[in-house]
């Protein structure tokens, strides 16, 4: 039997889409870049005082200030509230500037991502793509959900908390407490400014899950490709040209990769890091310090944000090397008995070079991958264990 038959049918997933193109998929990215003052939409002075302005008063300088107020407070829960959003925001500020210093690399997955967009021309393959975009249109819409939850929370628990204090405990250089229209400054820059780094560390987290994504993608794509040799097509060269066009797009994978390494591997690194310390803080100031309910609601939110906001690159870590695992498997479904004698060298290439373990390394030193995860979380738990004992 044909391994098309246990594809869905085409008919049923109507209206195919015309061309492939996963690159759609990064546009968003390309707005917040824009937004964020890292790509100029056109070269103009304008643009360029913005950009120098933004990253100023908010890549560098909304760091600075919530730092400068660390351990100021005879209060525990705000110590922690303040330790908790400045660890957070300088890994944001770092996070963002190395990826903002790779564009290069950036615009490199794309043109590999355009390759093999090229490639994909069956109804099966581009039947396919419609229940990617819907995947890539939930992860979106995830990512954007828990910065607008832990946003709502913090700014909630601003508003109705009795005294009169700023939304993150932190240094100015006037006394915010002299007046309401220094005050209301002071909250409207760290209101302003957290906005702000709430959009770079959706693109700092958005953008590895998606890269991952598209990737997974098509080496499950090419697994349909490769299933289909020599059932469609009976002439015996024409399948030799399909499997050595595939033995290219297999290169270009791993290709993509590798490109794909070189712009997470840092970010990915300080995202491990920053979760496992976050989570034991927010849980710390969850049990033992936060008191008024908005303020329990705010550790809630952002505890449970810290742990999501990574476990969809490691899913997707975790799911390109099952899938590049089979594709020897899909290779052995084709219909490879029937070929020629040069086909089945080439098969066997393809075959031993999808036996290699491949998978993407943060910092050269931890996966990214669900068993990352899990290590993580682990870690957490154990630095709130040395919290608690200290707290007896």
């Amino acid at each position: 039997m044909s391994p098309q038959s246990a594809l869905p049918s085409p008919s049923t997933l109507l209206p195919l889409p015309a061309a492939l193109d996963t690159r759609s998929f990064f546009k968003l990215h390309w707005t917040c870049f824009k937004v964020l003052g890292v790509i100029a939409p056109t070269s103009n002075a304008y643009y360029l005082g913005y950009s120098l302005l933004l990253h100023l008063l908010v890549t560098i300088c909304y760091p600075l200030h919530l730092a400068l107020a660390l351990f100021k407070s005879c209060n525990a829960s705000v110590n922690i509230e303040n330790l908790a959003v400045c660890v957070t925001c300088v890994a944001c500020s770092m996070k963002f500037v190395i990826y903002a210093m790779k564009m290069g690399r950036i615009r490199e997955l794309e043109s590999i991502i355009g390759t093999l967009d090229a490639r994909c021309s069956s109804p099966h393959e581009r039947s396919y793509f419609i229940q990617l975009r819907k995947d890539m249109r939930h992860i979106t819409i995830g990512f954007l959900s828990i910065y607008a939850i832990v946003g709502v929370t913090a700014e909630l628990m601003f508003i109705f908390r009795n005294e009169h204090n700023l939304l993150y405990p932190a240094w100015f250089p006037f006394d915010w407490r002299a007046n309401e229209l220094k005050f209301y400054a002071a909250h409207l820059y760290q209101i302003v400014g957290i906005s702000y780094q709430l959009l770079q560390n959706f693109v700092n987290d958005c953008l590895p899950t998606m890269a991952l994504a598209v990737l997974s993608a098509h080496i499950k794509l090419l697994g349909i490709r490769v299933s289909q040799i020599g059932y469609a097509e009976q002439n015996l060269d024409a399948n030799e040209e399909e499997l050595l066009r595939c033995i290219k797009d297999q290169e270009q994978l791993y290709n993509m990769l590798n490109t794909i390494q070189g712009i997470i591997s840092l970010p990915m690194f300080l995202q491990f890091t920053l979760t496992a310390f976050n989570i034991c803080l927010a849980m710390a100031a969850l049990f033992f310090f936060a008191d008024a309910p908005f303020a329990r609601l705010y550790y809630l939110a952002y505890f449970l944000a810290m742990p999501l906001e990574i476990f969809p690159t490691c899913y997707y870590g975790t799911y390109f090397q099952l899938l590049f695992d089979k594709l020897h498997i899909e290779m052995y479904s084709s219909n490879w008995v029937e070929q020629t004698q040069k086909f089945r060298k080439h098969m066997i290439l393809f075959c031993e070079r999808s036996l290699k373990q491949h998978t993407v390394m943060a910092g050269g030193i931890v996966r990214v991958h669900l068993d990352t995860f899990v290590s993580t979380c682990k870690g957490a738990y154990s630095l709130l264990a040395v919290i608690m004992k200290m707290n007896e």
